[in-house]
């Protein structure tokens, strides 16, 4: 299905779904898939969540986060599944809108097309946030830029550089648990006062 993205008509959720721009692409995958955009925000949402692509159990659920990865996401922030997909108070907008796909058996990265071509046009149309929640190293190399030299790990000790607005976090996929046992200031020190500030905008 073709879309026009300077279309004033057609609404912008509806020019997201039909976006084809990485067809060709997701087909020569491993999973030799479809696209499938999964975007998840409303105008004047409080809380944005920037992750970097879904996987491919949310490629078949069409629902971000819908995986283990979700529910330790939701554990970090403090939120249930309601208010976490409350899409008037919470948008989940990541670095690339569909599924990757695999290459060697590991995810590809988000495309950069994606955001190139969609991502400032969602985040105008959300408009001012009260707390950016960046989900590992595309996310925040995407919105911190330089901040963001170190990696991963150097960003998000950094985090008190950033708190109340921004706060920089690992993925929260099983693959990080190892991380996670390493760094215990992480749940220490950083998830109490993000959860609060979590609670703070959410109210």
């Amino acid at each position: 299905m073709a879309f026009d993205r300077a279309c004033p008509v057609t609404a912008l959720p509806e020019r997201l779904a039909a976006c084809r721009l990485c067809a060709d692409r997701f087909a020569a995958t491993e999973t030799g898939h479809a696209p499938r955009p999964v975007v998840w925000f409303r105008q004047g949402a409080r809380v944005l969540i920037a992750g970097q692509a879904p996987g491919a159990r949310v490629h078949d659920a069409g629902i971000p986060f819908h995986d283990p990865s979700g529910d330790r996401l939701r554990d970090w922030l403090g939120l249930d599944e309601t208010a976490f997909y409350d899409r008037d108070r919470v948008a989940i907008v990541p670095m690339a809108f569909c599924f990757p796909g695999y290459r060697a058996g590991a995810d590809l990265p988000p495309p950069q097309i994606c955001a190139r071509t969609w991502r400032q046009e969602v985040l105008d149309h959300i408009g001012p946030v009260a707390i950016t929640i960046l989900v590992g190293g595309y996310a925040q190399k995407s919105h911190l830029g330089a901040a963001s030299a170190g990696g991963v790990t150097q960003t998000v000790a950094r985090w008190r550089d950033l708190a109340p607005d921004v706060f920089p976090l690992p993925h929260p996929s099983w693959r990080n648990t190892a991380w996670l046992r390493k760094n215990l200031w992480f749940e220490t020190e950083l998830l109490p006062v993000l959860r609060a500030r979590v609670t703070e905008v959410m109210a």
